[in-house]
Order: structure tokens, then C-alpha cells, then sequence
């Protein structure tokens, strides 16, 4: 999936999830390895109230694929912006 279209994806119908995803398609999503990039694809593909219940970490995915971006996701919230 090209850049744009991801950008697209990653725009949900909740602003905490649009500024979560946004900002770490900007600053992040880049310096993944292509079968982690293809993880995000597939995450972006889930219901809205999953996705806030895994990243806010009230939940946990049973997935592994899906629990390792999470994680990823989760740590580049606290990592310093570069």
C-alpha cells in the first residue's frame, strides 16, 4: 500500500486513534521492516474499538502479529521524536 493510501487508512472515526496512527505513520512507519509494515496494513483492517481498547492498553490482541504492532505502536508513543 503506497504512502497516501496508508495516511488514508490511518484516519478513523476517533480523534485519539487519527492522532496515535498519524503520528506514528509520520515518524515511525518508515524505519520498520517491510513484514512490520505489512503488520500495520493489516491492523488498519480492524473495528475502531479494538484498535483503542489495544492501544490504550485496556486489551490485549490475541494475534501475535496484531500484539507486536500494538507494542510497537504503544513504544513509539513514548519514544522521543527525532
Amino acid at each position: 500500500m503506497d504512502k497516501n493510501r496508508l495516511f488514508w487508512a490511518s484516519r478513523r472515526g476517533m480523534l485519539e486513534l487519527d492522532i496515535i496512527l498519524q503520528a506514528f505513520l509520520e515518524n515511525t512507519y518508515d524505519l520498520l521492516k517491510p513484514e512490520e509494515q505489512a503488520l500495520y496494513q493489516h491492523l488498519l483492517g480492524g473495528e475502531d474499538q479494538d484498535l483503542f481498547a489495544w492501544l490504550m492498553g485496556r486489551e490485549e490482541p490475541e494475534d501475535q502479529g496484531t500484539a507486536t504492532i500494538v507494542a510497537i505502536i504503544r513504544a513509539s508513543q513514548h519514544a522521543p521524536a527525532s
